[in-house]
């Protein structure tokens, strides 16, 4: 199954040319104003994680999300790298993922010989909020065996998290560190759910170390800082409406989104796309969509850029 994302800013740069430093990135929904790093010891380079940092990362992240004392979670290389891995640890034979979405799921069960299926009773993947159009999915979605849920983008809307569920078996939540906190190069992600075998096989196919000493460290310091995380809300819909203004200007209708991106709907995706990379403007659109366009949030001093281009 083709794996369609956002990014490729080499091919874009191969087809428009410029630099990298010339080209504003908005095909994916990552916080174009990251957390800043802070300083770290020589030891998160040098030595394997130890106990002590991972054990920091995990309490960060329970207070972080409010996660339920009888929940587990476990720290990940990335999202990504614990999607690989759900066929194996969830063991089931069909899964149920409502599309158009994430296509990473449906990509990974594939390759694991797990057939698709539209069945309301089966195991399911639920991206909450969706992506690209932001939807959201309500309790009465998990009358399933098995619910995955997946809220890479949910922390701009902490109030609709599915995190309690995890108190009892059925449901994993899946967070991505990514999105929400813009580092998306340092390859963070968890997976909360119930004790039980799914988590004993997830943990046991990552390996001893997964999560790198820096991003341990980094990880248990930003999740440790709720400030940080309430003006970043603040200033994202604060840029949300500012990019719907743009773009509803000039003829696009809004579809739907987060405010990490936002989905609108055009004559003709493939022909806006073309002309933003003009400009040195890279533009998200679909296989399955001739008319949805998706666009990420311009850093503050490039906002002059996508004007231009638009």
């Amino acid at each position: 199954m083709t794996r369609d994302h956002g990014g490729g800013l080499d091919a874009a740069m191969a087809a428009h040319g410029g630099a990298r430093a010339d080209w504003l990135d908005l095909s994916t929904g990552i916080n174009p104003v990251p957390y800043p790093l802070p300083h770290l010891p020589a030891h998160a380079w040098t030595a394997l994680p130890d106990r002590a940092a991972q054990e920091a990362l995990i309490t960060a992240a329970r207070e972080f999300w409010n996660v339920p004392d009888s929940a587990e979670i476990i720290a990940a290389p990335g999202l990504s790298a614990l999607i690989a891995r759900l066929p194996h640890a969830t063991g089931v034979d069909r899964i149920a993922i409502p599309g158009p979405t994430y296509n990473e799921y449906a990509a990974s069960f594939s390759a694991a010989g797990v057939p698709l299926v539209d069945d309301p009773a089966a195991p399911a993947v639920l991206v909450h909020p969706n992506n690209p159009d932001g939807r959201l999915w309500g309790p009465e979605h998990h009358d399933r065996p098995l619910t995955i849920v997946d809220e890479s983008f949910c922390d701009v809307t902490p109030e609709a998290t599915h995190v309690a569920r995890t108190m009892r078996p059925g449901t994993v939540v899946l967070k991505s560190f990514g999105k929400f906190w813009g580092l998306a190069g340092l390859r963070l992600g968890f997976a909360i759910l119930a004790p039980g075998p799914i988590a004993d096989r997830m943990r046991e196919a990552l390996g001893p170390w997964p999560v790198s000493g820096p991003a341990l460290a980094i990880g248990a310091e930003a999740l440790g800082n709720p400030v940080w995380a309430e003006a970043t809300r603040q200033r994202l819909s604060a840029d949300a409406r500012r990019l719907d203004a743009l773009l509803t200007a000039r003829g696009a209708h809004l579809v739907g989104g987060t405010t990490l991106f936002r989905l609108y709907e055009v004559d003709d995706a493939p022909a806006w796309a073309e002309r933003l990379a003009r400009a040195h403007v890279l533009a998200r659109v679909f296989p399955y969509s001739r008319t949805w366009l998706r666009l990420g949030l311009p850093a503050p001093d490039r906002w002059a850029q996508l004007e231009a281009a638009l």
